[in-house]
């Protein structure tokens, strides 16, 4: 009880002192402010925007194995028969060949001519859902002959004046397609900014082959299943592929996405740590201020300690007094900081358009490291002051 007597008596001087002396203790906690806030806010700005391409590259290539297989000179590409052979393996729940090419587009008499046809496989609709109006197309429309398309909002704003494009006919490399799907925003695996281009039109990847007169396929994607080890999969596939190819060097490349996330998410970690460590240094700067506000105002309060320690007081009280004042400070300013640093984060989220979400954990290292400033740096000072002689201090001018 009576030392927790003594604490509330010192944190009560403690306050009186700061609130003699305001200009001072606002630019002592100055560096704190500058330094939590800095914590605070590029923490949380870096953890939003990692968060939000973390979640799209998740779901981007969770359980998804791409593919490019431009073969040798002996054997370019694979055939349809290497395909199933590749469908026929443990996990695999099914693969989309994909086939790329810039054409030409005539709708109702005028010509587009950098239009972006896509070929895929049903499975791709399967394990993407991107289908916004209508429908995909089905098993028996993917024989290569049936011609049915799906567009894309830049196709309709550009070719079709943004009219209903379902039921249209439109006329792409020399074939009369029909619409029968529009494709609303898409985490597919296919990267072309369209927005540069007059759109997108994704046929039956056989359709597209057989256009471009291609005999063999260079790009898939794999998708496993649920219950699969997507590393596992991938060891399958570059097995297999060694065997089609005869252990050709450079005969094909695999990417296995959930590695790229595992990495990225390395990275997010690797950065933030980074970014705190820099932002840490201002919090250092903060406390050697403190430790320079405490001296002088050691300094300054020399015949108040000599005064108090004639009078009785035990070197304890005087150094938990200065102590307390120290951390006072360093606590209001690490406040203060964690709401500026929270204001800034949520501005520089509205900007860049990433999700604001708190980092607790930066708060918290905001916090205990503004404490253990004002711990740290107010030792020294409450130290010398305690252990100042009370005779010397009365004497002193």
């Amino acid at each position: 009880m009576r030392s927790l007597g003594i604490i509330k008596e010192s944190i009560k001087m403690s306050l009186q002192n700061i609130k003699s002396n305001k200009m001072r203790s606002f630019l002592t906690m100055l560096g704190i402010v500058i330094g939590v806030a800095a914590v605070i806010g590029l923490i949380t700005i870096v953890q939003g925007v990692t968060d939000s391409v973390m979640s799209q590259f998740s779901s981007l290539g969770a359980g998804t194995i791409n593919v490019v297989t431009p073969g040798t000179a002996l054997k370019e590409g694979l055939t349809e028969s290497d395909i199933e052979t590749l469908r026929g393996l443990d996990g695999v729940d099914a693969i989309a060949p994909q086939v790329t090419m810039t054409t030409s587009a005539v709708v109702d008499g005028e010509i587009y001519d950098n239009v972006t046809l896509d070929g895929e496989d049903v499975s791709y609709f399967e394990h993407n859902d991107i289908i916004e109006e209508g429908r995909s197309f089905k098993d028996f429309e993917a024989d290569g002959y049936t011609m049915v398309c799906v567009v894309d909002k830049t196709f309709i704003e550009k070719a079709l004046d943004g009219k209903d494009a379902i039921g249209r006919t439109i006329h792409i490399n020399g074939y009369d397609c029909l619409i029968i799907g529009v494709q609303g925003d898409s985490d597919s695996l296919v990267f072309s900014d369209t927005s540069l281009s007059d759109g997108m039109v994704i046929m039956p990847y056989k359709n597209v082959m057989r256009m471009t007169l291609a005999q063999r396929i260079t790009s898939f994607n794999v998708y496993v299943r649920d219950d699969a080890d997507t590393s596992t999969v991938e060891d399958e596939i570059r097995s297999a592929l060694d065997k089609i190819y005869n252990d050709a060097d450079n005969s094909y490349s695999v990417i296995n996405l959930e590695s790229l996330v595992s990495m990225m998410s390395t990275v997010q970690g690797m950065l933030t740590t980074m970014l705190g460590g820099i932002a840490s240094i201002a919090l250092l700067v903060g406390g050697i201020g403190i430790m320079n506000m405490m001296l002088t105002s050691v300094s300054e309060r020399t015949k108040e300690i000599g005064l108090r320690k004639a009078l009785g007081a035990e070197p304890i009280r005087i150094q938990i007094q200065f102590l307390m004042e120290s951390i006072i400070l360093s606590l209001f300013g690490g406040i203060i900081g964690i709401l500026l640093g929270l204001l800034i984060a949520f501005a520089g989220s509205a900007l860049l358009d990433t999700t604001f979400k708190i980092s607790l954990g930066a708060i918290i290292l905001g916090v205990g490291f503004s404490a253990a400033v004002g711990i740290i740096f107010g030792w020294m000072p409450a130290r010398r002051a305690s252990r100042l002689n009370p005779i010397d201090a009365l004497r002193s001018e």
